[in-house]
């Protein structure tokens, strides 16, 4: 285990119970792996929602507007359409089709993201965060479970994110009980 997730492990309270998750089927479904401590999250987690706010996508999720397969191709549809009516792109998409996969939405409509370059190791894709309704993006030099953490901990403050996340305790609960 990671020290992100060792450190979000102290954070953020554990649910019993979670099964793994077939991850040949899941690469085979978006066309890519994913980052390994995004993998060992879920396969620790599940999916699920942080401190009622952020809800941390799962592939094969039985609560479809947390499905981390169906959000990638509703992302990419919805976000095309932005940019081709005049939404300007953010500046780290610009050239080598780079692609942006989303693992973690919030209720207010924010999306978060991963960074992907082509020929890029999914463990150095990084975190970008868009405003919902909006063109403001961050682009965070992380991987998902170290974003959580630091936001978590308090040593990261999203300029995007609401200002009442994090909560105090954090709490986690499982996508699986809203099925």
């Amino acid at each position: 285990m990671d020290n992100a997730l060792e450190h979000l492990g102290r954070l953020l309270p554990r649910p019993a119970g979670v099964e793994p998750k077939d991850w040949d089927l899941v690469r085979h479904q978006l066309g890519t792996d994913l980052p390994g401590d995004y993998r060992t999250f879920i396969d620790t987690y599940g999916g699920g929602c942080v401190d009622h706010y952020l809800w941390v996508l799962e592939p094969g999720c039985a609560n479809a507007s947390y499905d981390l397969v169906d959000a990638d191709e509703e992302r990419a549809e919805a976000n095309q359409w932005l940019w081709d009516g005049g939404e300007e792109k953010p500046a780290e998409l610009e050239g080598a089709d780079a692609r942006l996969v989303p693992w973690a939405s919030t209720d207010n409509g924010e999306f978060l993201y991963w960074l992907a370059r082509p020929g890029e190791d999914p463990d150095e894709w990084t975190v970008m965060v868009n405003e919902a309704r909006g063109p403001r993006w961050e682009h965070l030099d992380m991987g998902c479970t170290r974003f959580l953490a630091a936001v978590l901990s308090g040593d990261l403050r999203s300029e995007i994110l609401s200002d009442s996340f994090p909560t105090d305790p954090h709490a986690f609960l499982p996508s699986a009980d809203f099925g």
